[in-house]
């Protein structure tokens, strides 16, 4: 029996999912699921299913959607199926240094946007502002300024009206025009439709390590050009985060120390969130599986999340095959590896329902568990794939080939996605991150207000007797319990929101999930508004000797515009207008912001 549809997600899906004739909506969510089901299935042909089998995968296909176990990123559900076709979220498109390449990448940019998906660019291969042109004596504008071309066109195009654009900008952190990179958005009208990281080296962190100078190199010539000190670069962009938000943090060289085919060339981006790492013209097709769904009687169903990954892994090899790629560059790219992120969403969800806070050294190790399930048997799940369809086309000469690994028929199997609005269709908590708030006001109708109440925490507050209407309406003021005389101790202590969670915690649970991922997590940093710049350097530090591959962090109200979670209706208007669409109120994820209520989002 197909799971139940919050009020939310029964919203969500008639404004961005369902099919539509003449404005409107002609589908149902059941319809829906069977579209993206039958769709994705049909691709079983031409690997030798029979009629039975295939009818067996449909169906499973099917019911692990309607019962939002899993769901796949939101082209596949909004495009399978449907004239457009394209099904994947995640595309880098490379930035050659040159008037051409640099309008040859919009173009792709744009081919790409208006087909649903985000793109990730590196902005590092074109010469400074001021570097000889030697084809017309003059000189270069330089990154920062041809960045705003992007920005501009992607501000045109809208996503084909069903997604708003989102990219990524990266530079390298050895660029010669690197600290006009950090301080861009500190113009609050410079780059909306960006989020921004700085492409951070092995070399750079040596030299904040030990307090020296490091060198900048001209990307044309190859030949240093300066040299600036480590240590105040870092201060640069902690400061810079600490205001706005941005930019972000992606370490370079971890990123290709560990991706799995270096002979096809180096990994330079990342898509706009910033958890898939990708060659250019690779995409990726993403899905996640929520997680609070497998916990029975207080402990999490190991075998039955088994054959949903299993299953989750076919369904996302098959979107490759049945994606329509709008440029055939990335159907070349994406069908060489093969690359698929599969993930988990509702962890916060399923650490309530154990009883686990998520700022607790049993919840870390929980994740440590999880994260070794989901890698072991995505593997496993490939491994059989490609023994009946064989391996992604450049296994030979791969790190898993060199490894001594048996074939794996996708370069990658893991990713731990944001999951914005498919985690409000499932009725979930997004990705791997702590609940942001236990309480949350949103706008109905005749601009009435509705509390709504995080479902576990609203069970268990009724049945130990202390639940009422005023508990409720204080929660959704504040967002948390702890320190609240009306909620029992051990109540507050598993109900953690993000602001209460100590930013080492953060960063931890980030890299136990990172360790044994093959692309990256996407995760956000909250740090309060009382945080500190040097606050965020420790937390750049800390995520670096972890491990991690990036980070993001998001001190509360720092960025121009937030709309706040919790707090009085006055505040609110206070402090920045609401949703756009519905007047609820917006969730700061991963550089982004989303309407929990309508699924309204914009990044940058």
């Amino acid at each position: 029996m197909a799971a139940t549809l919050t009020d939310n997600a029964l919203a969500v899906l008639r404004a961005r999912y369902l099919a539509r004739e003449g404005g409107v909506v002609v589908e149902t969510p059941e319809e829906l699921f069977r579209r993206v089901a039958r769709h994705v299935s049909n691709v079983e042909g031409r690997y030798g299913t029979s009629t039975e089998e295939l009818a067996t995968i449909r169906a499973a296909f099917e019911r692990m959607m309607a019962d939002l176990e899993f769901l796949p990123n939101s082209p596949t559900l909004m495009n399978a199926g449907r004239p457009l076709g394209q099904l994947a979220a995640c595309f880098v498109v490379p930035v050659e240094d040159s008037t051409t390449g640099v309008f040859e990448a919009v173009r792709w940019a744009a081919e790409i946007q208006k087909t649903g998906g985000g793109t990730g660019f590196s902005f590092s291969r074109l010469r400074p502002a001021g570097d000889l042109v030697a084809s017309t004596g003059g000189t270069a504008s330089g990154p920062v300024s041809l960045m705003q071309v992007f920005d501009v066109a992607t501000e045109a195009i809208k996503q084909g009206g069903t997604r708003r654009g989102a990219n990524m900008g990266m530079l390298r952190v050895d660029h010669p025009d690197i600290l006009e990179f950090i301080a861009i958005k500190l113009d609050p009208q410079r780059m909306r439709n960006f989020n921004l990281s700085v492409a951070i080296t092995d070399a750079f962190m040596t030299a904040v390590r030990n307090g020296t100078t490091f060198d900048l190199v001209n990307p044309r010539s190859g030949a240093v050009s300066g040299k600036l000190d480590a240590r105040k670069v870092l201060d640069a962009i902690a400061n810079a985060a600490w205001a706005v938000g941005d930019p972000g943090m992606v370490f370079i060289d971890r990123v290709n120390e560990l991706h799995p085919t270096p002979g096809l060339g180096k990994i330079e981006a990342t898509n706009p969130c910033g958890e898939q790492p990708l060659l250019p013209f690779e995409s990726c097709t993403l899905g996640s599986i929520d997680v609070g769904k497998f916990v029975t009687n207080g402990m999490l169903d190991w075998e039955r999340l088994r054959k949903t990954i299993h299953d989750a892994v076919r369904f996302l090899d098959n979107v490759i095959d049945a994606n329509r790629y709008p440029l055939p560059e990335i159907e070349k790219a994406t069908k060489a590896t093969r690359k698929i992120g599969l993930g988990i969403m509702g962890w916060a969800d399923a650490l309530a329902a154990m009883g686990r806070p998520y700022d607790s050294e049993e919840a870390l190790a929980l994740a440590d568990r999880l994260a070794s399930f989901l890698e072991d048997e995505s593997l496993a799940a490939s491994r059989a794939l490609a023994e009946k369809r064989g391996a992604f086309p450049t296994w030979a000469g791969s790190r898993w080939d060199e490894a001594g690994q048996r074939p794996l028929r996708n370069a990658t199997t893991t990713t731990i996605a944001p999951t914005g609005t498919i985690s409000i269709i499932a009725g979930s908590s997004s990705g791997i991150e702590p609940l942001y708030a236990l309480a949350y006001r949103r706008n109905v109708l005749d601009g009435a207000e509705l509390t709504e109440v995080n479902p576990a925490f609203e069970r268990i507050a009724k049945e130990r007797g202390f639940a009422s209407p005023a508990l409720f309406e204080g929660i959704a003021e504040h967002g948390g319990v702890r320190g609240r005389s009306d909620v029992p101790p051990e109540v507050q202590r598993a109900f953690p929101t993000a602001h209460e969670i100590e930013v080492a915690i953060h960063v931890r649970m980030q890299a136990v999930f990172q360790r044994r991922v093959h692309a990256a997590v996407s995760k956000t940093i909250n740090l309060p508004k009382t945080a500190t710049p040097a606050d965020v350097k420790a937390a750049y530090q800390l995520s670096y000797e972890l491990g991690c591959k990036g980070i993001t962090v998001y001190r509360d109200t720092s960025r121009e515009g937030q709309v706040l979670v919790t707090g009085t209706k006055q505040a609110v208007v206070a402090a920045a207008p609401s949703c756009p669409e519905c007047g609820s109120l917006l969730v700061v994820q991963t550089s982004c912001r989303l309407c929990r209520h309508c699924g309204w989002s914009v990044c940058g």
